[in-house]
């Protein structure tokens, strides 16, 4: 079939890093299990089990020879991957053929591998939020006291900072680049286990010796770089561990979707956009249109994550007894396509953060529209301590403000609060002082303050030691 005549998907076509879809490649994922027999075997031979060095030597020779035809053509017949590729490492190492995969069942290497890459893919997972709150700690540093309207339920609010609001996106995503970090560390080797985890076989092996089972087991789980195993399974590990690292993986696709939606928020109110190519085009027909395409496409993605991660606690849910098979076939799907699609969310944000477009001035005039409704109160408050009434001045305020709404929103007119009450006798006494009341800075509070203590508290011991070369936030499309 000619490439233009099969499905290309688009998560690897399209969204995710040559790096992350490697991990999910047949020879990342076919070059574990052969690390796995081989350290199994090498474990073995170790222990006394029947098995050769010069065995363990031919298997490590022949690590990564490859004939995919030839692999296909014995699934074909055998209708078992597992030993497709048992017998394909066989007929390179032929001596080593009668110990390959000696006392295991299928889901030692399924199981196991599919743990070794989880983990290396949350590793990078981790690199690109990195990448990300280092961008927007030195976006949030250099618009710390930039002041701009703070929004509830997208209604004006008290104002806050430009740069004060990039901590709330980089706190999100801090939170998530500790829980993908946790769960890698955490997460244990499926081991040595045997057909329904009673590991019968080995005993056999080790000639009823639990000791030597014991060591085995360990020897694997260490020989593979893990801390520890699981202490008990059944035929697989417990499918909670996908759900563990779906949880982590659908609390990215939160974090992520929350920012892009905020920031195409922010772009329909002209305040600060996603950066553009000068040859990119918005839109076919309206040739003026800039589209906020990039966190467009974040959102959908995260909204496929978010409903993905809803398979592990399905499969987690369903398995019976020592295991049944129809986990299979959607952990293949649902899983490194997640991992795929956060890579490709991540490199969308690294991107987007690194070019954030601020229109100060847009800022600044939506600012000063509202400002003189959000500084009421100190109005009122400098007035009692004029010598006021409370409930008079109050009243009054209150009156005024419901004039200068009706001329903003009804005849268009500028905001003319402030006129209406430098006007008013009540507030004689505060007339003067009125236009110091209505300096932005003043409704900010610690804003500026806040962004130095997170981006030096929170965002630097983070990044401290991670190694960020290579991210670079590129994307195809």
């Amino acid at each position: 079939m000619e490439r233009g005549e099969r499905f290309d998907h688009p998560l690897i076509e399209r969204y995710a890093s040559q790096d992350m879809a490697r991990l999910f490649s047949p020879r990342a994922r076919h070059t574990t299990w052969r690390d796995l027999w081989i350290c199994l075997a090498e474990a073995e031979h170790r222990l006394g089990f029947p098995v050769t060095k010069a065995q363990v030597e031919e298997l490590r020779q022949h690590r990564d020879t490859f004939d995919w035809d030839r692999v296909a053509e014995l699934e074909k017949e055998l209708r078992h991957d597992v030993m497709a590729h048992v017998h394909h490492f066989g007929e390179l190492a032929p001596s080593a053929k009668p110990i390959i995969h000696l006392g295991a069942t299928s889901c030692f290497v399924t199981d196991n591998a599919d743990l070794v890459i989880y983990r290396s893919a949350m590793q990078l997972v981790a690199r690109r939020l990195a990448a990300v709150m280092a961008n927007l700690g030195e976006f949030a540093k250099q618009w710390r006291s930039q002041p701009c309207l703070g929004y509830t339920h997208f209604q004006v609010a008290q104002p806050v900072t430009v740069g004060k609001r990039a901590c709330m996106w980089a706190q999100d995503f801090a939170l998530d680049f500790d829980e993908i970090l946790r769960v890698a560390d955490w997460l244990p080797f499926r081991g040595v286990k045997g057909t329904t985890g009673t590991q019968a076989t080995f005993l056999l092996l080790a000639g009823g010796d639990h000791e030597k089972v014991e060591q085995l087991d360990r020897f694997v789980t260490e020989g593979m770089g893990f801390k520890k195993c699981i202490p008990v399974s059944g035929q697989t590990y417990t499918r909670k561990l996908d759900w563990s690292i779906h949880q982590a993986l659908s609390a990215i696709a939160q974090s992520a979707s929350k920012f892009a939606n905020d920031l195409r928020l922010l772009s329909h109110e002209g305040e600060v956009e996603e950066p553009s190519e000068a040859k990119q085009i918005g839109s076919s027909a309206m040739a003026y249109k800039k589209n906020p395409m990039r966190c467009e496409r974040v959102n959908s993605l995260s909204r496929y994550v978010i409903e993905a991660s809803n398979t592990s606690a399905h499969t987690a849910a369903s398995q019976w007894l020592e295991r049944t098979l129809d986990d299979s076939a959607v952990r293949r799907i649902a899983i490194p396509e997640s991992f795929l699609a956060i890579d490709g969310i991540l490199m969308l944000i690294e991107n987007v953060t690194k070019g954030l477009v601020v229109y100060p001035k847009v800022i600044e005039r939506k600012l000063s529209e509202q400002l003189p409704f959000l500084a009421t109160e100190e109005i009122l408050m400098a007035g009692v301590a004029a010598g006021g009434d409370r409930q008079d001045l109050h009243e009054r305020v209150r009156v005024h403000s419901r004039a200068a709404a009706h001329a903003v929103k009804a005849e268009g007119r500028a905001n003319p609060l402030m006129e209406l009450i430098a006007a008013d006798p009540a507030f004689a006494a505060i007339k003067d002082s009125l236009p110091d009341l209505m300096q932005a800075s003043r409704f900010i509070g610690r804003s500026a303050e806040q962004v130095d203590s997170f981006v030096t508290n929170e965002i630097a011991p983070r990044l401290q030691g991670v190694d960020l070369s290579g991210m670079t936030g590129e994307i195809r499309v």
